[in-house]
């Protein structure tokens, strides 16, 4: 090995971020969300740093027409505490896609990204829509593989 052998890594200028759309239309949630958080972390290009984002801006489409499997929409529950005495709620997948799905699919990206800082900076790339139109055609998207 030779003497002078060191760890590469990226600098911030060196990091290219691109933009990629998706369009969850009869995708599996968690199948979905993995390719997402993927992306979202940098793991799929060579630069990737445990330490950095490295990672690309990704933008979801018809997140209202996502599927999952077995019987998820009733059984599977989101919940919450606002820190007031009986403020605790509760809520189905199946009501939460009805009344905001967009949320659907953060919180499943959102579990699979680191859960400090670098995290939340990596969630702010994510951009999901319930319908077909969205506001970054400038950026020129191209299709998530």
């Amino acid at each position: 090995m030779s003497v002078n052998a060191k760890t590469y890594t990226p600098r911030e200028s060196e990091i290219e971020r691109r933009w990629y759309v998706v369009d969850a239309t009869d995708e599996t949630l968690g199948r979905l969300a993995t390719r997402i958080a993927r992306t979202l972390e940098g793991k799929n290009k060579p630069t990737y740093a445990a330490h950095l984002d490295t990672g690309d801006h990704v933008i979801v489409l018809n997140s209202a027409r996502i599927t999952v499997t077995s019987d998820k929409l009733t059984t599977k529950m989101y919940a919450r505490h606002s820190g007031y005495p009986g403020g605790f709620k509760e809520e189905t997948l199946g009501h939460l896609l009805a009344r905001r799905p967009e949320e659907v699919i953060r919180r499943a990206v959102k579990g699979m990204l680191p859960h400090n800082r670098l995290g939340t900076q990596m969630l702010r790339k994510l951009k999901v829509y319930a319908g077909a139109e969205h506001p970054h055609q400038a950026q020129q998207p191209e299709p998530l593989a």
